[in-house]
């Protein structure tokens, strides 16, 4: 038997098993890259409505809502304990686009470690085209937008981190 005490969570293995997470913390989280159709440099990315339940839908508390209402961000949303990482996309899709079947590719699937206690972030990417903006209640601004021009602060909590591990952003400044 090996020394070492892998990263597998489980409270039936017979292995040695590790019932809490690091103290530092995971994330596992579902990310929406929807382009337009026939344009894949325009994205759908939305403004937050901060009188919309978040918490509910993404994950976000009212305060984190309040600080990023006015930068653009994906779709998302963190796992709901148990959920599949499909699941949580068709989740997102139908939450916080009102759009129900629509076809997605992936998940395709990154990490990033971050901060002086290393927290980790899972970040499970579907993409998807479509040809109009839907309109709902989570967000007071939803448009595609042409993300070669944007710039790293025009993007709240990150998301253009997301971008950029599929190919669809970069920083030229």
């Amino acid at each position: 038997m090996s020394s070492r005490l892998f990263t597998r969570f489980s409270t039936t293995s017979a292995q040695p098993r590790i019932d809490k997470i690091p103290d530092s913390g995971f994330c596992l989280s579902v990310f929406l890259v929807i382009s337009q159709t026939g344009n894949k440099d325009k994205v759908l990315l939305g403004k937050p409505n901060v009188n919309a339940p978040w918490e509910h839908i993404g994950a976000l508390d009212k305060d984190r809502m309040i600080n990023n209402s006015n930068r653009w961000m994906l779709p998302s949303s963190h796992l709901i304990f148990g959920e599949s990482p499909w699941d949580a996309a068709k989740r997102v899709s139908d939450e916080q686009l009102g759009i129900r079947n629509i076809e997605l590719q992936g998940p395709f699937v990154f990490s990033e470690v971050w901060g002086p206690k290393n927290h980790w972030d899972i970040e499970f990417i579907f993409q998807g085209e479509r040809n109009d903006v839907p309109q709902h209640d989570a967000w007071k601004e939803l448009k595609f937008l042409d993300t070669t021009k944007l710039r790293r602060e025009d993007f709240a909590r990150s998301h253009e981190d997301i971008l950029e591990h599929i190919g669809m952003w970069r920083d030229t400044r």
